[in-house]
């Protein structure tokens, strides 16, 4: 008895040194990371600090005699992250059961799928407007476009993923009932997944209204492309109005949301 609890207390002595291991490895590989970008230059931050302040007290207070202008990019940013967000979904439904190993007809199409998922994500959508803004010129599209792409590496990942940790027994019976594989899909997995997938859908619009003000800084339209205008022209009054602004629909577009993922449970 008293070997049994010895050889316990040295296994869990052993699985401690190992996670405190791990943790100063990465403790020293973060303070390696602040190290290298400069984050313990304090002459340098401390020259920084005067002109920090300095930039806020030129933007306070804000400017809003110019909201009237700003109504209409606001609904394009909207528009823009409702639109962008609802193509990733559709797209991804198919993307998701392609990528995901119990769904998938072949090894080949799930490595080809996750491999296009890889790439959709590895390029920021930032990159994607600036490319789509060449390509089809300035407004809301080439935003939708970036944000719709990006958006499918991410949301048919996690569709993926929900579907290969359905629970089987649903699916067996449905192939019991002599279902074909579509019908398996339909009645056997996604009841179980959809829940999941209206959250994911739900928090990738979160995301994809803020991505959407930055994008309009590549001339992809919305409030960010005035916000990127008044900075140019240095009126900081009205950057910070516009700030404020989208701090607003951001605060809105956050508790819609959340009464949504109510909705869904």
């Amino acid at each position: 008895m008293n070997t049994n609890f010895e050889a316990i207390l040295s296994e869990q002595r052993q699985s401690w040194n190992r996670v405190v291991r791990y943790v100063i490895l990465i403790l020293a590989i973060v303070v390696g990371c602040w190290y290298y970008v400069g984050l313990f230059d304090g002459e340098r931050l401390g020259e920084g600090v005067p002109s920090l302040v300095s930039l806020i007290g030129e933007m306070f207070p804000p400017n809003f005699s110019e909201w009237r202008a700003w109504v209409k990019p606001v609904l394009d940013t909207l528009a823009m992250s409702i639109a962008g967000t609802a193509i990733a979904v559709l797209l991804s439904v198919p993307l998701g059961i392609l990528a995901a190993r119990n769904t998938s007809p072949h090894p080949a199409v799930y490595q080809a799928a996750r491999a296009l998922l890889n790439v959709l994500r590895s390029v920021p959508e930032l990159i994607m407007g600036i490319v789509f803004v060449a390509a089809v010129g300035f407004g809301a599209l080439p935003g939708v476009l970036a944000l719709g792409l990006h958006s499918i590496g991410m949301i048919a990942k996690f569709f993926a993923e929900a579907i290969e940790h359905t629970d089987q027994a649903p699916v067996e019976a449905a192939q019991a009932a002599g279902c074909s594989p579509l019908q398996v899909i339909f009645h056997g997995i996604f009841p179980q997944v959809l829940p999941q997938m209206a959250d994911t859908a739900i928090y990738r619009w979160e995301y994809n209204f803020r991505a959407s003000t930055v994008m309009g800084m590549v001339g992809a339209g919305g409030i960010g492309f005035e916000l990127i205008g008044s900075l140019r022209l240095m009126q900081y009054q009205e950057v910070s109005a516009i700030l404020l602004v989208i701090l607003g629909m951001v605060t809105l577009v956050d508790t819609f949301s959340s009464f949504l993922r109510r909705k869904f449970k």
